[in-house]
């Protein structure tokens, strides 16, 4: 049965209530992936804030609609059942990022992704999609899952079989971008699949989001992404700053990726990010 989720509230946080009762086409679905890229931000500070979340869609569907974002089980868990609840043909896959520093690829469930299909086109004559917002810095719209290079903005990514998983795919990232590329089986997977896996993410201090706050929001040229107190844009132009004080940090978070937190938020988070950085700053000198 779908989940019960608050499509009308959803699809006014994407700015498209046009799209309430549409049919399913692909001019749809490039719309509703744009649109969630561009307004619901990639980001973990739930994590920094001590608010324990899940990998429930309707959990997340209900942050989102809040003006919050996520990271790939939330969001990729969320936009799944958008999709399902406007008659889409969605498909949620156990995946794994390879970063930079991995030696090799593996599907070490550390990634949800998400396949639509029945929507043929000449880009797509089989008529299936990859669609992923959880990848923070990765995919503006959905590519069309066929073999071969695809322009995306000013990203250039690869579809190709995966030699990890036999019958899987493997998606290459652009190499300025932040990992090496990604991994994911065919079959289908449930959400309590990532349970484990999100546990592990949101506690271990081994874990990326619990060692740095972070925020991404990919839009049509290209992505911001803020690590700690580091913002950086990667596209058609480049550019990195150190964001030096509170109220900079805060106005960042809320012009460029949307998030607008409360006083009692701010008394909190703020004291962590700048202690993360400064020990970040110490360690590299």
């Amino acid at each position: 049965m779908p989940d019960s989720i608050d499509v009308a509230g959803y699809l006014a946080r994407l700015g498209l209530p046009e799209l309430t009762g549409h049919e399913p086409s692909v001019p749809a679905l490039r719309a509703l992936h744009r649109a969630h890229a561009e307004r619901v931000p990639y980001e973990c500070l739930e994590i920094h804030l001590g608010r324990p979340t899940t990998v429930c869609p309707a959990e997340s569907v209900r942050r989102i609609v809040a003006g919050r974002g996520g990271y790939c089980f939330h969001l990729n868990g969320a936009f799944s059942a958008l999709l399902r609840a406007l008659g889409y043909r969605v498909t949620r896959h156990v995946a794994g990022v390879q970063g930079h520093a991995d030696p090799m690829a593996a599907i070490s469930g550390n990634h949800l992704v998400l396949t639509v299909s029945g929507l043929p086109s000449a880009e797509s004559p089989e008529g299936d999609w990859l669609a992923d917002l959880g990848m923070g810095d990765g995919l503006h719209g959905p590519l069309p899952l066929v073999e071969g290079h695809h322009s995306d903005g000013p990203f250039r990514y690869g579809l190709r079989a995966s030699v990890v998983e036999r019958g899987g795919w493997r998606f290459d990232h652009d190499p300025r971008c932040g990992f090496r590329g990604m991994d994911f089986r065919a079959g289908p997977a449930r959400m309590s699949d990532f349970r484990e896996k999100h546990e592990e993410l949101i506690t271990s201090p081994e874990s990326g989001f619990v060692r740095v706050a972070m925020a991404a929001r990919r839009d049509a040229t290209g992505v911001d992404v803020m690590r700690g107190l580091t913002l950086s844009r990667i596209g058609t132009v480049s550019s990195t700053t150190v964001l030096g004080d509170e109220v900079t940090y805060f106005n960042a978070l809320a012009d460029i990726f949307g998030i607008v937190l409360p006083v009692a938020d701010r008394a909190v988070l703020w004291p962590r990010v700048f202690e993360a950085h400064r020990r970040w700053e110490q360690r590299d000198r």
